[in-house]
C-alpha cells in the first residue's frame, strides 16, 4: 500500500516533467499549424452542455475509418485543440479523425465525463455518413485520463444505452499511459480536492471493473521513462481483458507526454498499428 506521498511521486506526471510547460505550448503551437492546413468541421455539438463538442478533421474520400481520439489532462485539464497535431498524419493516411471535449473536474464528475463519451461516439456512429465516414470502422484513442475514457467506451453496452446502436460500434481502442484503475487516486493528495473520489465511485467507474462483452482488439502502450505505477497501470488492463488484447508498444526512452505523440509520428510503430487497426489488419 502506498502512502499519499508515494502516490503523488508516482501519480503526477507533470510534476516528474520539468519542462511540461514548453512542451504544452509546442502542442498548441503544432497544432495551430494543422487546423490552419486540414479541413476541419470545429465544435459540432454532440450534448447539451458547453463543454460537449468536437472536431471533426474529415479524410479526402468517402467511407474512410474513423479515428476518435480522446485527451487527457487528468480529468481536469487541456482541450481537444491542444491536441490537433495528432490528426495529420491519420488525415494524410486516409482516415478521418474526431476530437471530442467534455466537462472537466471539479464541475463534472468522471461519471458524467464517461457519458458525455459515450455520447460523443454515439453522435459520430449517427452522423457517420454525413462527413463521409465508414461507420462499420470506427476506432477509439486517448492519452492517460482519455485512454481511461476510451477503455471505458470499449466496455460499453452500446444496444443498453440505445436500440439503434450496434454492440460492436467500435473496431478497437488504443490506450496509452492509461488508468484502469482508478481506486489508488482516492489517496492521491494532489488529485482529492479536484476529482473528490471515493472507494465506491473509483471502482465505478474504474475499467478493470467491467469486461467487454466481445473481443474488440486492444493495443496498448506506455513510455519506459514513466513511473512504476504508470507502467503498472498499463499492464493491468491486458491482464482484465485477454479476451480484447492485441498488442504492447513499447515506447522507449519516452515520458508520460512524449508518448502520446508516438501516436501521430506516422513512422513510429504506434502509429503503424493503429493504422492497421482502423484497416481492419490487426
Amino acid at each position: 500500500m502506498l502512502t499519499p506521498q508515494q502516490l503523488d511521486d508516482e501519480y503526477n506526471a507533470r510534476a516528474a516533467i520539468p519542462d511540461h510547460p514548453l512542451i504544452f505550448e509546442r502542442w498548441r503551437e503544432e497544432s495551430r499549424a494543422a487546423r490552419g492546413r486540414l479541413n476541419l468541421d470545429a465544435d459540432c455539438r454532440f450534448g447539451p452542455s458547453p463543454a460537449e463538442t468536437l472536431d471533426l478533421y474529415p479524410a479526402a474520400t468517402r467511407d474512410a475509418a474513423l479515428l476518435v481520439f480522446i485527451h487527457g489532462g487528468y480529468w481536469r485539464s487541456l482541450d481537444k485543440q491542444d491536441f490537433s497535431y495528432l490528426a495529420p498524419a491519420f488525415v494524410e493516411a486516409g482516415i478521418a479523425v474526431a476530437m471530442p471535449n467534455y466537462g472537466l473536474a471539479p464541475a463534472t464528475s468522471i461519471a458524467d465525463m464517461v457519458r458525455q463519451m459515450l455520447g460523443a461516439l454515439s453522435w459520430l456512429y449517427r452522423n457517420a455518413s454525413r462527413y463521409g465516414i465508414d461507420a462499420r470502422r470506427i476506432v477509439v484513442a486517448g492519452h492517460s485520463a482519455g485512454a481511461h475514457l476510451a477503455a471505458m467506451m470499449l466496455a460499453a453496452d452500446w444496444p443498453r444505452l440505445s436500440p439503434d446502436l450496434p454492440a460492436d460500434l467500435l473496431r478497437g481502442a488504443v490506450c496509452i499511459s492509461g488508468l484502469y484503475d482508478l481506486r489508488p487516486l482516492v489517496h492521491a493528495a494532489f488529485l482529492q480536492d479536484d476529482l473528490r473520489l471515493d472507494a465506491r465511485t473509483a471502482k465505478f467507474v474504474s475499467p478493470v471493473s467491467y469486461r467487454p462483452d466481445l473481443a474488440t482488439p486492444l493495443i496498448t502502450a506506455v513510455g519506459a521513462d514513466e513511473s512504476a505505477e504508470f507502467r503498472r497501470q498499463n499492464r493491468l488492463i491486458r491482464r482484465a481483458w485477454p479476451h480484447c488484447f492485441r498488442d504492447d508498444l513499447p515506447l522507449p526512452g519516452r515520458h508520460h507526454l512524449a508518448s502520446v505523440e508516438a501516436l501521430g509520428e506516422a513512422t513510429h510503430p504506434l502509429f503503424r498499428a493503429t493504422l492497421r487497426l482502423l484497416r481492419g489488419n490487426a
